[in-house]
């Protein structure tokens, strides 16, 4: 704790200059006319959409399809709104946009949406759960694609680079216009938007997965050919969904993407943080490598490109665990593919997906995790940690016999895991009178432990808890204590990558410098959210927070309990008391007239969700020069000091800040 607190002093002492860079940076002026046309364009089809909603009341099969017309006024309407034009030839972009959305529109009014069944390049469009906000896709729908086909088609998704201008305009623009690096025959390619520009992590992250759902629910896609592809930054984005959900995909290939924090950037860690070295574990796919012995990986690299050194990386980390990675190098070449390099990587990847290689997995399995948040392995669940930000092994070794009695044993391995599920499906048992099927399991060299009988479905489902050191089968893990658990550990951004809810407050603090941070850092977060991640939050007063808000969404409460109703009512249960002048936390009192605290922590009016007190995503301007530097910059809660003003690093300066324990206690 000593040590900390001289981190923190020196740390909060050196003058470091605002280096922020701007996102989306500002944008071109357009004429007079045009920008008087076009706001014209966009009220009027406004107008057309909600009077086909209200048309279309109570006929959800075609409510459900206006995301793909939304996606279209949502672009050209931010663009005018936000002055986030680049190029003058967007104007013309923005015009034929608009003539997209309303020939959209009449096809569902008409009740005759003929684009479902388009081939070639479609842009689609989904509502997100996270803020509520539509969101476009780009698809590459094969020739051979029809609706009424029974076969079920492969399909990749391709993670685009970095384009600090690439706003939905621009984006649905481009999908509308160009295939892509890739487009293998008769399979999906799947263009995400990513939320914009954020290497697909953080909501970014969650948009590929809700692009994916969405692609599933209106095409025959095989779950089981999916393949992960990317290139620079969405190279990034490849490793990083690679590693970190491993049962997803049938292959991945990886194009010159950073792999990494610390060694890409050069980061001095006397200048970082402890906290933010921990939460580089989040996202360095390094940490990770040994996810990938049941996954196909393929990467590429230019042989003069310096983002080479992530292949490099990877290749080092996976030596470790006894992997050797298939590293494809275009000769002579710069950031870009070789096309024999290309047609390499293309020829592989379909000799891999052709057999279905997803569910043919090996009676060995090895994962490994720093966070419940990344959880899952084909038949594994980690449920619990001994200590978050601590690497997490499990490794399962299946063993199954027919004579003379049918039988399976898992043998199970574990380090830093309190509980996990091994969840099988469509298994297939034989006996007869004379057999009897015996399962058991054994965890860390434990006596052999029953598991349930298979069930109806062919399924087995078994739970396992470490209690005082001792493995039980139990019959559940949900037993009411309050415990870190998938997508209930924390740090702060966690809350941000699902459905949340900014509540304002009605009141006032006594303080006036709090009200002051408390309703310039709100604003903020709003904003930046909107920037960064291309939505507008969903934003209530305290007094109108319903049941149904406290059930569906992670509160983000802003504000202190005398100026939050909803903060007043927990404030007993809270982890941090705040009360008149004087605020405390972990063990420490401080000033409450200007200091603010900013935490994670489950809902103590719903478990089941998070609260947030004071903070929107914690990294800010000065992230914005790398994808790399984008990392969670706060754990799960921190102290600020607000007479420090707040620049492009900090919301002020930073008193004291950690994580709480595996009960979410202070450690």
């Amino acid at each position: 704790m000593l040590l900390i607190t001289l981190f923190l002093l020196l740390f909060q002492t050196q003058t470091q200059p605002d280096l922020g860079k701007t996102l989306p940076p500002p944008g071109i002026k357009i004429s007079e006319a045009d920008r008087t046309e076009l706001t014209k364009d966009v009220a009027a089809f406004d107008t057309e959409i909600k009077a086909a909603r209200k048309q279309l009341q109570g006929q959800p099969v075609y409510l459900d399809l206006f995301p793909d017309v939304l996606i279209y006024h949502k672009a050209v309407d931010w663009a005018l709104k936000y002055d986030e034009f680049y190029d003058p030839r967007e104007v013309k972009a923005a015009r034929e946009l608009l003539k997209q959305g309303r020939a959209r529109l009449q096809q569902i009014v008409s009740k005759n949406p003929t684009y479902l069944e388009q081939t070639g390049l479609v842009v689609r469009g989904y509502q997100s759960k996270i803020d509520g906000s539509v969101q476009p896709y780009g698809l590459v729908v094969p020739a051979s694609y029809t609706p009424k086909t029974l076969s079920r088609y492969r399909l990749d998704v391709w993670l685009h680079g970095r384009g600090d201008k690439l706003t939905e305009l621009s984006f649905i623009d481009q999908r509308s216009r160009q295939p892509g690096e890739f487009t293998p025959q008769d399979a999906f390619v799947l263009h995400p938007y990513g939320r914009y520009c954020n290497a697909f992590k953080f909501a970014g992250e969650t948009d590929v997965f809700e692009a994916l759902e969405h692609c599933k629910k209106h095409y025959r896609i095989d779950d089981k050919r999916l393949v992960v592809r990317g290139f620079s930054m969405g190279g990034a984005g490849c490793w990083h969904l690679a590693v970190h959900h491993p049962d997803k995909w049938c292959a991945a290939a990886p194009g010159a993407g950073f792999v990494e924090t610390p060694e890409y950037t050069g980061a001095k860690l006397a200048d970082v943080p402890p906290w933010e070295q921990k939460l580089w574990h989040l996202y360095n796919a390094t940490d990770y490598a040994e996810n990938l012995k049941q996954l196909p990986t393929i990467a590429y690299s230019g042989e003069n490109d310096k983002q080479k050194q992530a292949a490099d990386v990877m290749a080092r980390e996976m030596k470790k665990f006894g992997m050797t990675l298939r590293h494809v190098i275009g000769p002579k070449m710069g950031h870009a593919y070789h096309p024999e390099a290309k047609r390499e990587i293309e020829s592989k990847l379909s000799d891999i997906s052709s057999l279905n290689p997803k569910h043919t997995v090996s009676d060995k399995l090895n994962f490994t995790t720093w966070t419940t948040r990344y959880n899952r392995h084909h038949v594994l669940t980690l449920r619990g940690m001994d200590e978050h930000w601590k690497q997490a092994r499990i490794r399962l070794h299946k063993q199954s016999w027919l004579m003379p009695k049918s039988g399976t044993l898992y043998v199970v391995e574990t380090d830093n895991v309190s509980a996990f599920s091994i969840e099988e499906f469509q298994q297939l048992y034989w006996t007869n009178s004379a057999n009897e099927i015996k399962r058991g399991v054994t965890i860390d060299r434990s006596e052999e432990l029953p598991l349930p009988q298979v069930q109806t479905d062919q399924s087995l489902i078994a739970h396992f808890r470490k209690e005082k050191g001792k493995w039980k089968l139990v019959d559940t893990l949900v037993d009411g204590t309050l415990r870190k658990k998938p997508g209930l550990q924390g740090p702060i951004d966690d809350a941000f990558m699902d459905s949340f809810l900014i509540v304002k407050p009605s009141s006032t603090s006594p303080h006036a410098k709090v009200n002051e941070w408390v309703d310039a850092e709100m604003n903020r977060a709003i904003d930046q959210w909107r920037k960064q991640f291309r939505g507008i939050p969903r934003v209530k007063f305290d007094k109108d927070v319903t049941e149904a808000d406290i059930n569906n969404h992670h509160l983000v409460l802003w504000g202190s309990p005398e100026s939050n109703s909803v903060m007043k009512k927990i404030a007993e249960k809270l982890p941090v008391q705040w009360k008149g002048e004087k605020l405390t936390a972990h063990q420490k009192s401080y000033d409450a007239s200007s200091t603010v605290p900013i935490l994670i922590y489950p809902n103590p009016l719903n478990t089941s969700n998070y609260i947030v007190l004071n903070s929107g995503h914690t990294f800010r301007e000065e992230s914005n020069r790398s994808n790399a530097r984008q990392t969670p910059k706060l754990p799960d809660w921190a102290i600020i000091d607000i007479t420090t003003p707040p620049n492009s690093y900090h919301p002020g300066k930073i008193v004291d800040a950690g994580f709480f324990g595996e009960q979410w206690e202070w450690k």
